[in-house]
């Protein structure tokens, strides 16, 4: 399976999918406040500032639909997003940043964790990596907690329009070298920019396949 292997159809599929109803449902601050499951979800998951938020508005083609933010460790819940009834993203507190405090940040890890863990709709999470600086210790720590956990999660590269594509194969390579003998890590590593659109289209197909399942 290559990495640009949707045909036209299903890109256009996916693209009237995500231009349809997509509404902000509730942000949750604990595990018994979760919604009832009755559709998949896909979650988004990254280091703090890594464009979570601007990557959902892109995907939906929404300027606002999530909240973006220079602050890093702004997002301190989970935030459900109903894709028309067919599809729940989740936007996840980001990790690793530092300046949060420590109670705070007990709180929202130990959420984030007990959903991973827990939640029998969650059918993949998207891993942000900024393209800039890689795989971080932080992100195997996630990927360790995924693996063991046997969650899926594909990795999606951010912010690829801020880097030379030398520079992009490079980051792409090692990437994959990185996944390659991890079990609950999916093989299609997904470049995008959501300023540009580099690879929306793309990613938006693969999520849309995990709304059949």
């Amino acid at each position: 399976m290559s990495e640009q292997d949707h045909d036209a159809a299903v890109i256009e599929s996916a693209r009237k999918l995500f231009a349809g109803p997509c509404d902000f449902m509730l942000g949750v601050t604990t595990i018994e406040a979760l919604p009832d499951g009755n559709s998949a979800e896909v979650a988004f998951a990254g280091r703090s500032n890594v464009g979570k938020s601007t990557l959902l508005n892109a995907l939906t083609g929404r300027k606002g639909l999530a909240r973006a933010s220079n602050t890093p460790g702004r997002t301190r819940e989970l935030n459900f997003f109903d894709l028309g009834g067919h599809l729940k993203l989740v936007d996840l507190p980001g990790y690793g940043y530092a300046k949060a405090s420590r109670k705070d940040a007990h709180a929202w890890t130990k959420l984030t964790r007990d959903y991973l863990r827990g939640r029998l709709e969650l059918r993949r999470i998207c891993l942000l990596i900024d393209s800039r600086h890689g795989i971080k210790p932080t992100d195997i720590e996630i990927m360790d907690i995924l693996d063991k956990s046997a969650v899926i999660y594909q990795v999606v590269l951010t912010k690829t329009d801020k880097i030379k594509q030398s520079e992009l194969a490079k980051i792409m390579a090692a990437t994959h070298k990185a996944i390659i003998r991890r079990p609950a890590a999916h093989p299609i590593v997904r470049a995008t920019s959501s300023e540009k659109g580099y690879g929306i289209a793309e990613l938006r197909a693969d999520i849309a396949e995990l709304a059949k399942s």
